[in-house]
């Protein structure tokens, strides 16, 4: 009785050292170093500005406290991206080099604009291999194919026209 007394506390002692010892303990010595982005510091600003947002949208912050933070913050941010980009400039362009980078950004906004669908309601349509409108539920090549009847009903399966199937 005496042995499983001792065994018992010297257990207890044991465990309640075990679960003490970071209080005592050096707190330095135990913490992991920090993990900065030594190599991007413009993502702290960054991420200081999103908590701040979350902490104000869950209602953590006054609104003055997130004007405060939300200035001081996009400050920080737009230092450290103005430093970075002057870090790694490059040479400037000359004129008609950005009137050709123009030109090909022109060039790709109006194919993938041909790409799009257009509704005759609610305008051009994001989904380039839509058959419907997903805001009004109109047939977007806005005619039939065989017989070429202008199909204007909404969420129309069979051509007013003829009775094809309009879409698969």
């Amino acid at each position: 009785m005496t042995l499983a007394l001792v065994v018992g506390t010297l257990l207890a002692l044991v465990s309640l050292a075990f679960v003490l010892y970071p209080l005592f303990a050096d707190p330095g010595a135990t913490l992991p170093p920090a993990s900065r982005a030594v190599d991007h510091p413009e993502e702290d600003a960054v991420a200081a500005l999103r908590e701040t947002e979350f902490d104000r949208a869950t209602g953590k912050l006054s609104d003055s406290d997130y004007a405060a933070l939300k200035s001081r913050y996009t400050d920080l941010a737009l230092a450290e991206l103005r430093a970075s980009d002057a870090a790694a400039a490059v040479p400037v362009a000359g004129a008609g080099d950005v009137a050709a980078i123009g030109d090909a950004a022109e060039a790709a906004v109006k194919r993938q604009m041909a790409r799009l669908h257009e509704c005759a309601a609610c305008g051009p349509r994001p989904e380039p291999d839509a058959l419907y409108c997903s805001g009004c539920g109109r047939y977007l090549p806005g005619c039939c194919a065989d017989c070429g009847a202008a199909v204007n009903e909404s969420g129309a399966r069979f051509c007013p026209g003829c009775g094809t199937t309009l879409a698969a």
